[in-house]
């Protein structure tokens, strides 16, 4: 593996946007460069890696204390607040004054509270039953906070029920109001797939039959199936129980996914039982985000951003591919695709829909689950550090795309629709995307017509303090973020 500049001294991950805030604040009547539509009225939030303390040893941009920054919007006009995720490892490191975990370049020490690594709940943010929920993509706590204050209530265990953790990035079906979920880990059972109710009652959390543990990510859903994936990087099975445990990608084995019924596991069920997996064999790769899925006769179809490629150092590499961002030992070079899986006979067809990089994507979520049309990419500017310079929508039953290019100098983030008041259209709505001049640090969110987003940004709306670059972000319509459902 090359010598990689990670410790924070020189590590990009900590320069220019991506170094972190101080402040927490609160700021009305902002400035609103173009205008606000009044046919739209909610909270658009988004998280990120925020260390409060200087990293111990070689720094992750993963390793970050999670924040939230959120853009309350309605009656043409906005305001913002922002606030640290209050979980109990920054609560030990605020006690010891410094960094006391070291991030996922340092040898773990299992002796910490809650374990080697700082659960930062920096990853992913959703709203559901009531909350909104932090979470961190190698899973365990599960962090609830309150709208619009944002404040952390605690941690949601579901009344005790949830035995094992949850991943980042679950699915909530916009039609009965479950959340599917994920979690996994170093140790048998290497993956659980489990639902929430529409109401917040844990419905089952079921183990799934590995080979060995594997680096998980994100799942998709359909009507009736959570489909689940098993990619070919993985951790090395040669070196099991090390501490510290080496990441391989198996180019000889394929990246295996499974559909599993969403309502065949019996309420209540625990880690200890075991789900009932459909495995379809895909080529190797990795994905971090899946777009959608949905089920046509016998064939389900899955999109999401594909990597072929994604280990930084990789000899295998072929000799013609690009040079492309890494974070670390993880190369980033993913590509629109498609994965058609066939019930009836177990076979994958499969191909790429795109040459542009492109990652974070989102739908209209009121699609999740079902068939979509449109799929919103930020695109992947050209450079070692993972920045976005734009976003793509893409039009995937007609196969076009159209796009809109950030200013020189400034980069977006994920991109969130929010539907218009009385929408029907899969389309007909807005576009929002926390953005930045990486030079000098001044932040907006801009807003798109979701129908015409290469006619560039209706409103800015400038805010009162630097944001960093950050993960991902939801938009919670006015009607659901009025209530916060207490612990």
């Amino acid at each position: 593996m090359p010598d990689l500049p990670t410790s924070p001294g020189k590590n990009p991950y900590l320069l220019g946007n991506f170094a972190p805030v101080e402040r927490e604040c609160d700021a009305s009547d902002l400035q609103v460069i173009g205008e606000l539509p009044t046919d739209f009225a909610g909270v658009f939030v988004r998280t990120g890696a925020n260390p409060v303390y200087r990293p111990k040893g070689r720094y992750h941009w993963f390793d970050g204390d999670g924040m939230i920054h959120a853009l309350t919007i309605g009656g043409g006009q906005a305001t913002y607040r922002n606030r640290l995720v209050q979980t109990r490892g920054l609560a030990v490191e605020r006690e010891a004054g410094e960094a006391v975990y070291a991030g996922l370049l340092e040898r773990p020490n299992p002796k910490l509270p809650g374990g080697p690594f700082k659960n930062t709940g920096n990853t992913d943010i959703v709203y559901h039953a009531g909350q909104l929920l932090a979470l961190w993509w190698m899973g365990g706590d599960v962090y609830a906070l309150s709208l619009p204050d944002l404040n952390t209530m605690g941690i949601q265990d579901y009344r005790g029920k949830l035995r094992r953790g949850m991943t980042a990035h679950p699915k909530i079906d916009p039609r009965s109001g479950q959340m599917v979920f994920i979690d996994y880990g170093p140790r048998p059972p290497f993956l659980t797939v489990g639902s929430v109710d529409a109401t917040g009652e844990l419905e089952y959390q079921v183990a799934v039959d590995l080979p060995g543990p594997s680096l998980q990510h994100d799942l998709a859903i359909t009507e009736n199936f959570a489909v689940l994936i098993d990619p070919a990087m993985r951790v090395d099975r040669s070196r099991p129980g090390t501490g510290h445990e080496k990441v391989v990608f198996e180019r000889d084995q394929p990246t295996r996914f499974g559909l599993v019924s969403r309502t065949a596991p019996k309420r209540g069920a625990t880690p200890d039982e075991r789900a009932d997996v459909t495995w379809f064999a895909a080529k190797p790769c990795y994905m971090y985000h899946t777009i959608n899925a949905w089920e046509q006769g016998d064939e389900v179809v899955l999109v999401g951003c594909r990597i072929a490629d994604p280990l930084a150092g990789d000899p295998n590499i072929r000799a013609d591919a690009p040079k492309v961002p890494t974070l670390a030992h993880l190369r980033i070079e993913p590509y629109l695709y498609r994965w058609v899986l066939n019930r009836k006979t177990g076979q994958v067809s499969e191909g790429r829909l795109d040459d542009t990089l492109t990652e974070f994507p989102r739908i209209n979520d009121r699609y999740l689950g079902a068939r979509s049309r449109y799929s919103y990419n930020p695109r992947v500017q050209a450079g070692n550090t993972l920045l976005f310079d734009g976003f793509v929508k893409y039009d995937l039953e007609r196969g076009a795309s159209e796009s809109h290019v950030y200013t020189q100098g400034w980069h977006g983030g994920e991109v969130v629709f929010a539907p218009r008041d009385g929408a029907t259209a899969e389309d007909d709505g807005y576009l929002l995307s926390y953005v930045s001049e990486f030079a000098s640090g001044r932040s907006e969110v801009h807003v798109f017509d979701a129908k015409r987003p290469a006619d560039g940004p209706i409103a800015r709306v400038v805010l009162p303090q630097r944001v960093p670059e950050g993960f991902h972000a939801e938009w919670v319509p006015a009607t659901t973020a009025a209530f916060s459902r207490p612990l």
